[in-house]
């Protein structure tokens, strides 16, 4: 409904009301609606409230150079999209509007729609990201998002404000000829097509997926000895640098069927599941344990054939890599074959549960047999879920639930990962599902091998998109020398995505053939595939006492790169620090950084940017790829100090690179609780620190003095 509640005669004052039936405010594990908002246009002030709530309140700042507004709103199928156009007047000033979002406390700033320029950059951050790219906020909570069009003339810019919990608030500021608010409801669940995306019903697993399995290093050969051996290992090696997880995988069962088969283990583990939980967990770690959804007893299936699915001749069912698919519709079958396991698993204390052969059940068992569901009136892909949805109830929500392998858009809000694709790392995936991670659940890309041409690019491009990782080694290599890269990427930060969109749309926009593959044998076209199609990935880093950014290239040829491609302000210098190599140009690079060959040695190069600042300043420490967004705390500058805070891990010499600009020289360094390291000038610029007998916190204080001309 549209109406004028009062009389205006001229265009900068016209006054809409355009009303919708959200009239009650959303709440936690409540569905919002899928409807417009209520979008209120009265003289100069914009309004846009939704579900009861306002989510936008913003202003014409030159009215008179307003030609016209219109709302207006379009539904295609279920999909809500409901925009606000203003115009300027033909030959006039450009529009600028200026005004506030409030949104939930899981809200961020990002790019809601595929631009048209340059080079691919796939990007996340890890706290507000401020990039000028930004053009939208998205509210994950709700799964709603408010965005400007992003057109030739028209300029936004989106400023996270320094909340604390919930609302979150957002300044934005667009000037334009033409300007155009977009609001769509239900994004990721209609307008991405993830029927099951019910964010207001479950949260991201908080924190870091970080640790090892026992897949590549022993396959099914593994030995209770071995894992016991690698506990101890990576509880020296690692576990200091972040990696807390060890997954015992495929090897340790008798079977793949009845509950026992998997409750008490074959002759290679003695000692029995909770005593080999209990000593991975005294070793500090966290223990993880492979699960799958085969049932291979065919005596028992065929004496019970109403738990399983059945073929047309009324038959007990048989499907390549499922054997005979357990029926989760059946009254009785979960019960029976499937909640005593989990039950018994999370009893034992494994916190992390990885849940093998998924596409099998749904391709070979449920579409395959879609008559048997038919006939019964269900629907696979129910059924699907109710299997998924009895292992999330009894392992409860504080175990990690991880499904294998390929994409599972049915099982959204009930596992906390999913492997993007087959067997073997690949980070193709983190570009063709980048909008995923950390908003539809954690990206794992497979497991991480150190070998000479992987160990520094795969670990740095799944640190920096905020991805699971998980190591594959036998545990001899922690002792090495491959060690280093592993250990400088861990922990992974938390982040959320800068893109709403897919980097490279080739897999994701194939989603909905889910529903009638029948054979789990090959990667699908909608799993992640192989080949990776961008070089670039970027993680903006923003902590209270400053922001910078991390960019990985993992290939590709540049003669440079812009500064305005990576959503920095090109009009700025930044200090780019080679974070394997450690170089820098202290000087500063103005419009754009030439990133050089590609060192054969790494196979990746990851720089650290930050703005160039008149006055002595951090360019990167050393404990992790992210030059300082692991380990820093906190930073700030006073009469000539420069003091910070840090995390340290025992026994690593913590190395802080510093700058000298014209009128400083460094004096000296001070590290309470720690021992200072002397400083060196080289090519990195200055490069001291401190080293601790003892992980934890230290405070360290870098006096400079100034120079006498």
């Amino acid at each position: 409904m549209l109406t004028r509640p009062r009389a205006c005669l001229r265009a900068a004052c016209l006054s809409y009301v355009l009303a919708s039936n959200a009239g009650v405010a959303y709440a936690q594990g409540v569905a919002p609606p899928n409807e417009p908002a209520v979008v209120t246009i009265d003289g100069t002030a914009i309004t846009m409230r939704y579900a009861g709530t306002t989510l936008f309140e913003g202003r014409i700042d030159n009215p008179d150079a307003l030609a016209s507004v219109k709302p207006s709103t379009a539904v295609r199928g279920q999909s809500v999209d409901q925009v606000v156009a203003l115009w300027a007047r033909r030959g006039g000033p450009p529009l600028r509007l200026s005004g506030r979002v409030t949104a939930s406390d899981q809200a961020f700033a990002a790019e809601s729609d595929r631009p048209v320029r340059g080079v691919p950059i796939v990007r996340h951050s890890s706290g507000p990201s401020r990039s000028l790219w930004n053009q939208a906020v998205y509210d994950r909570r709700h799964d709603w998002v408010l965005s400007v069009d992003d057109q030739p003339r028209t300029r936004t810019r989106i400023t996270p404000q320094a909340d604390a919990g919930t609302p979150r608030h957002f300044a934005i500021e667009i000037t334009g000829t033409e300007i155009v608010l977009r609001f769509r409801p239900r994004f990721f669940q209609r307008h991405r097509g993830l029927a099951f995306y019910e964010p207001w019903t479950y949260d991201i697993w908080p924190t870091p997926v970080v640790g090892w399995t026992s897949w590549f290093a022993f396959f099914d050969k593994v030995t209770e000895q071995d894992v016991r051996h690698t506990a101890d290992v990576l509880s020296q090696t690692l576990r200091p640098f972040g990696y807390d997880y060890l997954q015992i995988d495929d090897g340790y069962q008798r079977g793949t069927g009845l509950p026992s088969l998997w409750l008490e283990p074959n002759a290679k583990f003695p000692s029995g599941l909770e005593a080999l939980a209990s000593y991975i967990r005294s070793r500090g770690l966290k223990p993880g344990i492979w699960t799958n959804a085969t049932f291979s007893q065919t005596e028992y299936a065929e004496q019970h054939p109403e738990w399983f699915v059945r073929d047309a001749s009324g038959r007990v069912a048989r499907g390549n890599w499922i054997d005979h698919p357990v029926d989760a519709s059946a009254p009785g079958a979960l019960d029976t074959l499937v909640r005593p396991i989990y039950r018994s698993l999370r009893s034992m204390g494994w916190d992390y549960v990885k849940l093998d052969a998924l596409r099998h059940l749904r391709y070979e068992g449920y579409n395959t047999h879609r008559a048997h569901f038919d006939a019964r009136s269900v629907d696979p892909a129910a059924a699907f879920r109710s299997y998924v949805g009895a292992v999330r109830q009894e392992l409860g929500r504080e175990t990690f639930l991880l499904a294998c392998w390929g994409i599972r858009p049915e099982l959204i809000g009930l596992v906390d990962g999913c492997r993007l694709g087959t067997d073997g790392f690949s980070y193709a995936g983190l570009s063709q599902f980048n909008s995923f991670n950390n908003v539809v659940w954690r990206n794992d890309p497979d497991h991480v091998e150190l070998s000479e041409a992987e160990a520094w690019r795969s670990t740095m491009v799944t640190s920096l998109t905020g991805s699971m990782l998980l190591l594959t080694d036998k545990p001899e290599r922690y002792l090495t020398p491959f060690v280093e890269p592993a250990r400088r990427a861990a922990p992974v930060l938390f982040t959320v995505p800068g893109q709403l969109y897919d980097v490279d749309p080739s897999r994701s926009s194939e989603l909905s053939r889910v529903e009638s593959d029948v054979s789990g044998r090959e990667p699908k076209p909608f799993d992640a595939g192989l080949t990776p199609a961008v070089d670039l990935y970027a993680l903006e880093i923003a902590r209270p006492f400053e922001s910078w950014m991390v960019l990985g290239r993992t290939g590709g040829h540049f003669e440079a790169i812009r500064f305005e491609d990576l959503g920095l302000d090109p009009a700025r210098r930044y200090l780019v620090f080679d974070y394997w190599q450690r170089q820098a140009d202290t000087a500063g690079h103005l419009g754009s950084f030439a990133p050089g060959a590609l060192p054969a040695a790494f196979n990746a190069q990851v720089f650290v940017i930050r703005e160039r600042l008149d006055r002595p300043q951090v360019m990167a420490t050393n404990r992790h790829i992210t030059g300082g967004g692991v380990d820093l705390i906190d930073v700030s500058w006073s009469d000539g100090v420069l003091t910070g805070r840090s995390r340290v891990v025992a026994d690593d010499p913590y190395e802080i690179f510093l700058t000298e600009p014209d009128g400083w020289s460094f004096d000296s360094m001070r590290c309470d609780g720690a021992t200072p390291r002397p400083a060196t000038r080289g090519s990195a610029g200055l490069v001291t620190g401190c080293t601790a007998a003892a992980s934890g916190e230290v405070t360290w204080r870098a006096t400079f003095r100034r120079r006498v001309p």
